[in-house]
């Protein structure tokens, strides 16, 4: 079984063989002065390692892992099937992947290949063994990183097409079945043989398009699994293996492909400077990279939720992040505030990308920890005060169990299924957005944020236990009071049913848009929506619609609503059986349908919300559903935001920030200790500077926090 950390590890991905002069021991010389105590190495590039096929060079490796063990520096080593080298494209160009059927991806680039393909998964696994075998015994290497960032693509070759098709015939066992459960009758898709399966570039059919979706995640848990085993026949122990995720590729879900790793460990990108400001001067787009400072908690709490667990930070903002038009380093203090975001929400590892900016490549101004001329600067220097702390912390902030007052459910089917069925529009005019669910996540998300309310999310499988025994509805009623299920357009029968069974419990469930629409095959339901939930809910709908401009609401009694709350791109048509309207919009038409209702439901309550909520509305609807402070923390600026954590031994930290230029001093709730700062004891005011954060433990709990 695999230890946990006994520190927050604190580091940098570390590539030796990209510089352009030996710099070894000074490299390693300026972590151990920054305290870190980890690298990753090696994952990158399998040319270094297999310059031809077959002829191997692995010693470059080892002055690395030796420096970086003599520095009391550990090492994540990665497998490097992520970044193929050209001569394998060469020599068997049939594995390039393909994203549309027949049409090779181009070489030149990273993460071309078809990986299930059997020439590929030979030579990857080849290199994988030389590689592990030479090193797992190495003092220095405490983990592994299998492939990077898996999941980027749809693969369209023809042997991924008739495993597809294979697995719909076992699955199905008829296309007569298969007819029946896709509805294919709808515009002459009937089948008469599986011979008649169309290949998916042209699909509209959103059954199909929901099971090729499914499909290609598992293919991308499948080779991930496949790696870990063979890694395992040489790793000890005591060493973890895990991949590093990028939480929005299209073709992975990280529930799945964490469960055979020991730990989760992710890849958060964000925008900084201005972008992590409250209140936002303006509503960036999420993708890739997250804007706002809201998102570092959404990111954490993502992380978290894979496992259940806490989390690695394989990979994050250095310098600039995300290319040559993309110049945005952070402010001071920046740097600080995304790390402490990150452990108040369960991370044991920040892991910088990278160490030193690249002089050629893609990459060239994605900047790392030094700069192009490789001399300690700001950056370094912010680091570098930043591993003091964490040193001085020690293992205080390890097996952190974040606080959480809602629980808020992630679907990946659901994020499937409208994106192939989205609700809301993007750029150009009529077309679909694919992130429609993340939006509607977004916007429940944020506003709890703004709100002060700390989020658990569950994903839906681990709810109904899919692969294990079901969470019990009345534990988690006790344990997370409300639940919000917002955008579940994807769900069975079972989830929907332990949703009622956790209202009836005495939990306040909250449904949104789109919540329980469509089946595990995405085929609209034909029960009264939302689905199997109308009746305990008060409320049912049959009609629904975009909003080209916002709506202004008006509140009941005993609903508080913010200047500026708004309704915003959609509506369900809201029929009221019983219960409270809460609030309802300003507008002739829909003026007469309840935007927001409310009932009891058993033992608890059920909430509909039938908007898009903006920010405010989003933030006024959690106040509602937990008026109770969270943190304890009274009268805070607009600008300072408190997240709360137990620590392994009981004690209560609490992770203060303050998100703008005006300092800001105050009140505690308790008499607190500086956990960074060991000459500021028992304060009851804290003071703030600008852009920045403090980690404060409970005076109360001190005694045994080791």
């Amino acid at each position: 079984m695999t230890e946990r950390p006994r520190k927050v590890l604190f580091g940098a991905a570390y590539y030796h063989e990209y510089q352009p002069s030996p710099r070894l021991q000074e490299d390693l010389d300026l972590m151990a002065a920054a305290n870190m105590t980890v690298i990753r190495v090696g994952e990158s590039t399998w040319s270094q390692w297999e310059p031809e096929d077959g002829k191997f060079a692995l010693e470059w490796m080892a002055p690395v892992l030796d420096g970086a063990h003599e520095r009391g520096i550990s090492v994540v080593l990665g497998t490097p099937t992520y970044a193929i080298p050209m001569w394998l494209a060469r020599r068997y160009p049939e594995i390039a992947g393909e994203p549309k059927t027949g049409q090779q991806l181009g070489w030149g680039a990273r993460q071309e290949v078809d990986y299930t393909h059997p020439a590929f998964k030979f030579h990857a696994e080849r290199i994988i063994r030389k590689i592990v075998q030479r090193f797992a015994t190495h003092p220095a290497v405490i983990g592994y990183q299998v492939d990077n960032e898996p999941g980027l693509l749809a693969f369209h070759n023809r042997g991924v097409f008739q495993r597809f098709t294979d697995e719909l015939r076992h699955q199905y066992g008829t296309v007569e079945n298969l007819n029946k459960e896709w509805g294919l009758v709808y515009w002459s898709h009937q089948l008469s043989t599986w011979a008649d399966l169309w290949t998916p570039d042209n699909n509209a059919q959103p059954q199909y398009d929901l099971a090729w979706r499914r499909f290609q995640a598992r293919l991308t848990t499948e080779f991930l699994q496949w790696q870990a085993a063979i890694v395992r026949e040489y790793s000890t122990p005591e060493q973890f293996v895990t991949t590093c995720i990028a939480y929005d590729r299209p073709s992975q879900h990280d529930q799945d492909m964490t469960r055979d790793f020991d730990v989760t460990a992710g890849n958060p990108y964000y925008a900084m400077q201005d972008a992590f400001a409250i209140p936002p001067s303006k509503s960036s787009p999420q993708g890739w990279a997250t804007s706002g400072a809201w998102t570092l908690f959404q990111s954490g709490d993502r992380m978290y939720s894979s496992k259940q667990a806490p989390f690695l930070v394989t990979e994050t903002n250095a310098g600039a992040i995300g290319g040559s038009a993309m110049q945005y380093p952070a402010f001071d203090g920046q740097w600080r505030q995304a790390a402490y975001a990150f452990i108040s929400r369960g991370a044991e590892m920040i892991e910088y990308w990278h160490w030193a900016t690249n002089h050629y490549g893609a990459e060239t101004y994605w900047v790392g920890v030094l700069p192009h001329d490789q001399k300690p600067g700001r950056v370094y220097r912010e680091l570098a005060q930043l591993g003091a702390e964490l040193k001085t912390a020690d293992k205080a902030l390890v097996g952190l169990t974040p606080d959480a007052k809602v629980g808020m459910i992630y679907s990946n089917d659901s994020k499937w299924g409208l994106a192939g069925q989205p609700c809301f529009l993007s750029e150009p005019p009529m077309t679909g957005d694919e992130r429609s669910y993340q939006k509607i996540f977004e916007a429940f998300y944020q506003g709890a944020f703004r709100a002060g309310t700390p989020v658990r999310i569950l994903h839906d499988r681990q709810i109904t236990g899919t692969e294990g025994q079901s969470m019990d509805p009345a534990h988690v009623a006790k344990e997370l009071p409300v639940l919000i299920a917002a955008g579940l357009y994807i769900a069975d029968d079972e989830l929907l049913d332990w949703l009622r069974a956790y209202a009836e419990a005495g939990g306040h469930l909250v449904l949104g848009m789109r919540t329980a629409y469509a089946d595990h095959e995405a085929r609209a339901r034909l029960e009264t929506k939302p689905s199997r939930l109308a009746e305990q809910a008060g409320v049912s709908y049959q009609e629904f619609s975009q909003l080209a401009d916002p709506l202004k609401l008006e509140a009941a009694e005993g609903f508080h609503l913010s200047t500026g709350s708004l309704a915003t791109q959609w509506i369900d048509y809201l029929e009221q059986q019983n219960g409270t309207a809460l609030a309802s919009y300003v507008h002739p038409q829909f003026g007469r349908y309840p935007a927001i209702t409310t009932t009891t439901a058993g033992a608890g309550r059920i909430t509909s919300v039938g908007t898009l909520p903006n920010t405010e509305l989003a933030a006024d609807l959690v106040r509602w559903l937990a008026p109770e402070n969270a943190s304890g923390w009274e009268d805070l600026p607009e600008t300072v935001t408190v997240h709360s954590a137990t620590s392994a031994d009981g004690g209560r930290l609490h992770f203060v920030h303050n998100w703008g230029w005006e300092p800001a001093t105050i009140a505690a709730p308790a008499s607190m200790d500086d956990l960074l700062d060991a000459e500021k004891t028992s304060l009851t005011k804290i003071e703030l500077g600008a852009w920045d954060v403090r980690v404060l433990l409970e005076a109360s709990k001190q005694d045994g926090k080791g």
